[in-house]
């Protein structure tokens, strides 16, 4: 028996937008369901290191639950590279400011730290709010 190595070649790949909404998910699960359909593991044609994984549109991102302390003890740290230049952010006031940014860092860590992963967090659109402007280029909800 030969077994043939399956590779999806460039006009095979058919990506779609999805649309989640964030309102009272768990920041961590909700995180791996969208690396998940990043990186294109949901599609029974996935292929490793190739990008086949559609783009995700994530809207009520200040909605997020968490469990425990968490959102007093997480912690995110930033360095300007200058000296004294570490800035320290909990998670409640990273959502109030800046809620995209603490969905986008939990997708990034769950994504393949490489060029790879770069473009495939391109896709990746945060809101914190309801409204978004991709309404044309949905075709699908989960």
């Amino acid at each position: 028996m030969e077994y043939k190595s399956y590779y999806p070649k460039a006009d095979e790949i058919k990506r779609d937008w999805v649309l989640v909404d964030a309102s009272g998910e768990n920041l961590g699960r909700l995180a791996t369901r969208i690396a998940t359909i990043l990186l294109g593991k949901h599609k029974p044609t996935f292929t490793p290191g190739v990008e086949m994984g559609d783009g995700v549109v994530v809207i009520n991102a200040t909605q997020i639950t968490v469990t425990g302390n968490k959102m007093e003890e997480k912690i995110y740290h930033h360095h300007s590279g200058y000296p004294g230049g570490l800035k320290s952010v909990t998670l409640r006031v990273q959502l109030e400011k800046h809620p995209e940014r603490v969905i986008t860092n939990a997708v990034w860590g769950m994504l393949p730290h490489n060029k790879m992963g770069k473009h495939l967090l391109k896709r990746l659109k945060v809101y914190g709010g309801a409204e978004h402007p991709h309404g044309a280029q949905l075709k699908q909800d989960k």
